[in-house]
């Protein structure tokens, strides 16, 4: 008797020992560190390997490389193992794309989701959230950055112990990257989306900013840019549903928001239309719903990382009754964008807030007092997260237009501008090259004034201020030169990309800056003979320039801006300095023939 009870009582230990073993080699790093540390880059990919090795529906694929040589991962989650965007369509499943560390200093979405994996493949929980719905993760976005790991990464920041860094070995911020892409991670990201598509898109990130009561909070492009009907389900499908979703489950979210005096909530809150440069605005663009995830730097890191990965559980929740719905929104907005109506209005490239219209809403604050600092004689922000309070504050939301075009039918970029035609590429837009040179009918762009910032930003001297005037004209532009058809349906992210006043442009980043540049010169003992042949010969010249001189002190001042003046009107002149290269076919019946280049 007493052997068998001997024999039951090891048995059920072993039980208990094996039950705790398995448990224990399931714990992610950031459980086993007492909900305080967050892995680093070896830690985590072999717990995503551990996953891949454990179950068949999770696959770990690489997507590119960093620039010091770390592999980019992603995970694919599919209740059949399926690993295939297009084979995953075929069985009626949207896509959900969620993305952790573009900011590795923000690790929060990268541990809720490794223990939401976890939980769902090895302890097979939430099955029922995965009948439509399937799941493409990117653990590490930055890999460089997130081992640039120390305890100093975030000053602003309440844990985890140690993190990474902000921005890339090349030091520059992946997410103010989406559009121009000079990243070598952002490269490999645009062609991994480009290729999944997804129907939903989750980023996560940590907010700076005054301090308050909301854990987390959030921000859709639901202000106007983005395709009608999809804004309309964010606005009444999605939010109200996610909203109620969190307060259940005790975590109250609000719009992401700054404020009209940094720090300081009683001055107001505004949220604008996010720039492409930017996740959400990004995707927006590509007509794909863009969650941004901003959870609040001062909370506890274990409460910052659970409000991320309920704010998850409940997109999932919401897409399991909408999937069929955005999948069709989604379709429909491509479809629309490629059709020619589209086309038919003024297209907006630039929004800013109307700060004369707002709405009183509440807002969960806590109590503060602004000093004045006796060190620096600045307002001194100080906080009491002892003393919430409910203020009723005014809220700026509502964004207009204030740039708009007509766009072409197609765009047509010469061969010679390669980096350029490199990003179009990248974004995956189609086009396809003229097979000789040809003489085409087109608007074109000149630049009557051009302003730069007065430093660099991302690493890029961008125009701050611009002028042009648009001419009609026939140009000629030499074989291999690139078609854009904006029958696609990229055809917003194009407008953004090309239109120079849009927000974010190619021309705004620099990367026409060589055509402001005035390569060839007069000397001035040449043009003074020839400035007084030209003021005795051409009519109306000696009037222009007296006026010119009278209202421009500068000018009147300079020799060489002088005599120059009066060289852009010989014949010598340089005719292309100031032209933006690229054209704008407005008719169709002009729009030359060819092979599409399918950028897969």
């Amino acid at each position: 008797m007493l052997n068998k009870l001997l024999l039951a009582l090891i048995l059920v230990i072993s039980f208990t020992v094996n039950i705790f073993s398995q448990k224990t080699d399931w714990l992610t790093y950031y459980e086993k560190s007492g909900l305080l540390e967050t892995p680093r880059y070896n830690e985590t990919m072999a717990f995503i390997n551990q996953l891949d090795d454990f179950s068949g529906l999770i696959s770990v694929k690489e997507f590119g490389m960093s620039p010091e040589g770390r592999s980019l991962k992603y995970i694919v989650f599919d209740k059949d193992g399926l690993t295939d965007p297009e084979l995953i369509r075929e069985q009626g499943r949207i896509v959900l794309m969620v993305q952790a560390c573009i900011h590795p200093g923000e690790s929060e979405g990268k541990d809720a989701m490794l223990m939401l994996l976890r939980d769902w493949v090895v302890n097979k929980q939430s099955k029922d959230l995965f009948e439509q719905v399937s799941i493409l993760f990117i653990p590490i976005f930055n890999a460089d950055g997130h081992e640039r790991f120390s305890s100093y990464g975030r000053i602003n920041q309440n844990g985890p112990k140690q993190m990474g860094w902000r921005t890339t070995a090349q030091n520059l911020n992946l997410n103010r990257d989406y559009l121009k892409a000079d990243a070598p991670e952002m490269q490999a990201w645009l062609r991994l989306f480009h290729h999944w598509q997804p129907e939903f898109f989750i980023d996560t990130h940590t907010s700076d900013g005054a301090d308050y009561q909301y854990v987390i909070t959030y921000a859709l492009e639901n202000g106007g840019q983005m395709d009608a009907d999809l804004t309309k389900w964010q606005n009444e499908s999605y939010i109200p549903a996610m909203e109620k979703l969190m307060e259940k489950v005790g975590f109250p979210v609000f719009p992401y928001v700054s404020f009209r005096k940094w720090h300081d909530p009683r001055s107001g809150l505004i949220s604008g239309i996010a720039s492409p440069m930017f996740s959400q605005g990004y995707t927006a663009v590509r007509n794909r719903p863009g969650l941004l995830v901003e959870t609040h730097m001062l909370k506890p890191y274990y409460q910052r990382v659970e409000s991320t990965k309920e704010i998850i559980l409940a997109t999932l929740e919401i897409l399991k009754k909408q999937a069929v719905d955005l999948k069709n929104l989604v379709s429909e907005a491509d479809i629309k964008t490629a059709d020619h109506s589209f086309r038919a209005n003024p297209f907006a490239i630039k929004y800013q807030v109307d700060m004369t219209d707002s709405v009183m809403i509440p807002f969960k604050g806590v109590e503060y007092e602004i000093r004045k600092s006796d060190l620096t004689g600045g307002d001194w922000f100080v906080y009491d997260k002892e003393k919430p309070k409910e203020y009723l504050l005014p809220f700026f939301e509502k964004s207009i237009p204030v740039a708009e075009v007509i766009l072409p039918e197609a765009y047509i970029i010469p061969v010679a501008w390669q980096d350029v035609l490199y990003r179009l590429q990248l974004h995956g837009i189609e086009m396809f090259p003229l097979e000789k040179e040809q003489s085409i009918p087109c608007e074109i762009y000149r630049f009557t004034n051009i302003e730069w910032q007065k430093s660099t930003y991302e690493g890029r001297h961008r125009v701050s201020k611009m002028d042009y005037e648009t001419q009609k004209k026939q140009q000629t532009f030499p074989a291999g030169s690139m078609i854009i058809p904006m029958q696609q349906p990229n055809a917003r992210l194009i407008a953004y990309m090309l239109e120079p006043r849009a927000n974010g442009s190619l021309v705004e980043w620099g990367f026409f800056n060589t055509i402001f540049e005035q390569k060839e010169y007069a000397e001035t003992y040449v043009m003074e003979p020839l400035a007084r042949k030209m003021l005795d010969s051409i009519p109306g010249l000696k009037t222009e320039y007296e006026a010119k001189k009278q209202n421009d002190s500068q000018f009147a001042g300079s020799q060489w801006m002088q005599l120059n003046w009066f060289y852009q009107r010989t014949p010598w002149w340089d005719q292309q300095y100031m032209l933006y290269p690229v054209g704008r076919i407005m008719e169709s019946s002009e729009v030359p023939t060819g092979i599409i280049r399918m950028n897969r």
